[in-house]
């Protein structure tokens, strides 16, 4: 019985991550799905989507991330390698250390 809770449980957050996405072909292999809802806004750390889940805030990227791919240590970041922060594909994230996703965003690396 828990497993189905759980498959229901990650079918109604992958449901309300799409409802909030424009999927957008921008030249990469795969479209880019792009968070249409609330985000982190301007300052520090800014421009990240957001969303409610369980009465508090989350970054959708690493919801998505997780959904898809699993545990993220505390040590690391998803960096989206389509440099679009509003980015949630799965295909354009990937899971770096801090220094390798500064060194990224520094060298403009993309997919």
């Amino acid at each position: 019985m828990k497993g189905i809770v759980q498959m229901c449980r990650r079918s109604e957050i992958e449901n309300k991550i799409y409802s909030m996405v424009n999927i957008e072909d921008r030249g990469f292999d795969t479209p880019c799905h792009i968070w249409t809802g609330s985000d982190s806004g301007n300052g520090r750390g800014g421009g990240y989507p957001r969303m409610c889940l369980s009465g508090q805030t989350v970054a959708v990227h690493r919801v998505m991330y997780t959904h898809v791919f699993g545990y993220i240590p505390s040590k690391k970041q998803v960096d989206h390698l389509c440099r679009n922060r509003m980015c949630v594909n799965p295909d354009h994230l990937e899971m770096v250390t801090h220094k390798e996703n500064q060194r990224r965003r520094d060298n403009g690396k993309s997919l």
